[in-house]
């Protein structure tokens, strides 16, 4: 049983047009599965992917129209990361920001890669990774049907970083529990604050990799628009998906037991610092309802809401997303 590395990330929206004008026209990233909220069938769920839907690609946003902001602190998912081939691709990257006055930092060094820090509109914090021909696990396909040069192009998800005041806890499940290891250490961007440790699963690199950020002097966070829901990891297959499933619950950690999400299965579970965790499998993939062409293009709901189709769409606001 090994995680091969990061799966998804879901985040709060609430502007879920302005949301996708920002990740489809200025990311450049493929809309690839326009859904509901399985457990609040009254919300969007829009997911962001690359060219083909790749496993580790998804960024998912829940919209929640009216939802307060979030503030940072502890004992949260802090930033999440999108990877691009080149460091030339960060500079085009901030030169694009510029244009169209998106907040960046300058690029900077994390982890030995060089990275721009940047944020949505909602202040959602993410970072651009330059893999620069990195070894690891493998990047996704750059969407082409974009204004941003395919060789530009967002190539999937890289290191998800979490803030503690108490990092012990959350490095045991991390490494006892998940099968994590330590690969390194790097300065703190933010002052004179403990090293960001990195721990890595699966084949390494960029897509497999969480930070632990140590930052006593925090308050708690607050989770609202722009802040970080959960972040998933990659589970290959069914198979070792039952196997997790049964390892947490001889552990006695408490899960959500087994969810059918339909284009993937999932397990959810907070580690000892309240930061929810998800193991999502790699299939049957986002294409099991929907031609690879069409991705996105209609709302899709599983086999087990189908039948409550015009009540679900009867109670959803309406929702109409420009052509990018």
């Amino acid at each position: 049983m090994e995680l091969l590395g990061i799966h998804h990330v879901s985040i709060m929206t609430g502007k879920a047009e302005k949301n996708y004008d920002f990740y489809t026209k200025v990311m450049g990233m493929r809309l690839v599965k326009k859904g509901v909220n399985q457990d609040d069938t009254t919300s969007y769920h829009l997911f962001y992917g690359d060219a083909v839907a790749s496993p580790g690609t998804e960024l998912t946003f829940f919209d929640l129209p009216g939802i307060g902001p979030s503030y940072q602190g502890v004992s949260s998912i802090s930033a999440t990361s999108l990877r691009v081939a080149t460091t030339e691709a960060l500079q085009y990257w901030s030169d694009r920001f510029d244009q169209l006055n998106v907040t960046h930092e300058e690029i900077k060094k994390r982890a030995g890669r060089d990275t721009l820090a940047f944020q949505d509109f909602e202040g959602t914090r993410l970072i651009l990774v330059a893999d620069n021909g990195e070894q690891g696990v493998a990047a996704g396909t750059a969407w082409d049907q974009s204004e941003v040069p395919v060789e530009y192009g967002i190539l999937g998800l890289g290191p998800t970083t979490l803030t503690l005041a108490q990092p012990a806890s959350t490095i045991m499940i991390l490494t006892e529990v998940m099968g994590f290891r330590h690969t390194g250490s790097y300065p703190s961007l933010a002052g004179d604050f403990a090293d960001i440790e990195v721990y890595s699963t699966g084949q390494g690199g960029a897509g497999a990799e969480v930070h632990i950020e140590t930052r006593p002097d925090l308050p708690h966070a607050r989770l609202g628009r722009g802040g970080v829901h959960h972040v998933a990891f990659r589970v290959p297959n069914e198979s070792e998906y039952d196997l997790w499933s049964d390892k947490l619950s001889k552990l006695g950690i408490p899960n959500s037991g087994k969810v059918d999400r339909h284009y993937f299965r999932a397990l959810y579970f907070r580690e000892p610092n309240g930061i929810l965790f998800e193991l999502s499998t790699d299939t049957p993939g986002f294409d099991i309802d929907e031609s690879m062409d069409s991705l996105g293009e209609t709302l899709s709901l599983p086999p087990f809401l189908e039948g409550k189709r015009a009540q679900i769409e009867a109670n959803l606001r309406p929702l109409v997303l420009d052509e990018v």
